[in-house]
């Protein structure tokens, strides 16, 4: 009997001393010092005024080892699992969607768009531009947009409302907007429309952000024969179990969802945002019913649902033993897509930007970290090397002190750089 339960007792440690050793190992790439240091980094933002909420999540090797809220919402305090507004956040959702169907042999990469959608057939790029009524002449573009150009910003398409003065013009007066929108709309109808106006510039030249990933939305819908909504919640969020991430954000959950805020342009000071304060768009874009399906910057989710998503990533595309993407599209979404196209520091992928070496001396995060960040102050990246998923959000535009993000970043890195 003895030796019995001499036995088990030995079996038991084999089963859990690996387990604790992680445990520990995941406490000691992120010390008390760092959180310390976290805390004071964003109470200090609130206290100068500069910000009125924020939260910030990590993960490293799948374990969470920061995961905070600060400071108030209009009308309670700030919660980590507060629905916040995702926006550009979106643009690696549709990406994925993209590429689930990448996989099952609907599309080429290098395939132009106009085979999948029509009104794309002969681009035309924008040549002279009258200011003054908003007129313009244009030239032949010199190949099609392919699926890569969309995914990589290099398709030559402009953005609405953030765009150069002259696209932005030429969107307004057709009634193209980025996303965030007041009244109803289909994406059929947006990109179909889009597809017939010029091109800011030609495809394939150079890096430029862009309402590519709205079009590229609107493919995923052409084919998989469903709307973007239900490909993302039968392919993508149901696998993943992120439960609180929408397009349209139901009743019962809308008491969760976050404040936006703005700045006040005489004295910087902080307050709720009114919509005017960004023409021609809206923050109630999730509670308006406004059907419309942005690709872009359309979703709203939690730091957790989001973090979620990060670590399929980080997991090679799977997540739960269940196979999201294969690992060959996961590889090409986070490794160079642009060839020598300049982009900042680091390169681009399909959805993320992708950190060289160069970038990886500036910032600390290891060659081949990727991420993004959205409109309304939020940043993320995933980090394969030092296995973190980090993310921070603050509901804000416009915001002064992006910097929170770069000092949240050298924060993490202090230490695990070194390991």
């Amino acid at each position: 009997m003895k030796k019995r339960i001499a036995a088990n007792i030995w079996f038991l440690l084999l089963i859990v001393s690996p387990v604790f050793a992680q445990q520990k190992a995941n406490e000691a790439s992120f010390s008390e010092s760092q959180r310390v240091k976290l805390d004071n980094l964003l109470n200090d933002y609130i206290s100068k005024g500069w910000i009125k909420a924020v939260s910030a999540s990590i993960l490293v090797d799948r374990k969470p080892v920061y995961n905070k809220a600060f400071g108030n919402n209009l009308n309670r305090p700030a919660r980590t699992d507060d629905i916040l507004r995702i926006a550009s956040q979106t643009k690696a959702v549709t990406c994925t969607a993209a590429m689930i169907l990448f996989d099952d042999g609907k599309f080429g990469l290098d395939d132009p768009i106009s085979k999948y959608i029509p009104a794309f057939k002969n681009p035309r790029v924008l040549d002279k531009f009258n200011p003054t009524d908003s007129s313009y002449t244009t030239k032949p573009a010199t190949h099609e947009i392919t699926v890569r150009e969309l995914m990589t910003h290099t398709s030559g398409l402009g953005y609405a409302q953030i765009g150069s003065p002259e696209m932005n013009a030429i969107y307004a007066k057709a009634g193209i907007e980025a996303g965030f929108v007041i009244h109803k709309k289909l994406l059929e109808t947006e990109i179909n429309k889009l597809a017939k106006l010029p091109l800011a510039g030609q495809p394939g030249e150079r890096w430029q952000y862009s309402l590519s990933i709205d079009v590229l939305g609107r493919l995923v819908e052409v084919a998989s024969g469903l709307d973007l909504n239900t490909f993302f919640k039968e392919r993508i969020f149901k696998p993943l179990a992120m439960n609180d991430t929408y397009f349209a954000l139901s009743k019962e959950k809308q008491s969760r969802l976050a404040t936006v805020y703005t700045e006040d342009p005489k004295n910087k000071r902080v307050k709720p945002w009114v919509d005017g304060v960004f023409p021609g768009a809206t923050v109630n874009y999730p509670i308006n019913n406004n059907g419309y399906y942005a690709g872009g910057a359309g979703l709203v989710s939690t730091s957790k649902d989001y973090g979620t998503f990060l670590q399929m990533f980080l997991n090679k595309g799977i997540y739960s033993r269940r196979r999201i993407l294969s690992e060959k599209s996961v590889a090409l979404m986070t490794s160079r897509q642009i060839g020598n196209i300049p982009f900042t520091d680091n390169t681009f992928g399909l959805g993320f930007e992708v950190v060289t070496e160069k970038g990886s001396k500036l910032s600390g995060q290891s060659v081949g970290s990727f991420g993004w960040g959205g409109f309304f102050g939020s940043t993320y990246w995933v980090d394969p090397k030092k296995k973190i998923v980090a993310q921070i959000y603050v509901q804000q535009w416009p915001f002064s002190h992006g910097e929170i993000a770069g000092r949240f970043k050298a924060i993490i890195y202090n230490q695990t750089a070194k390991n």
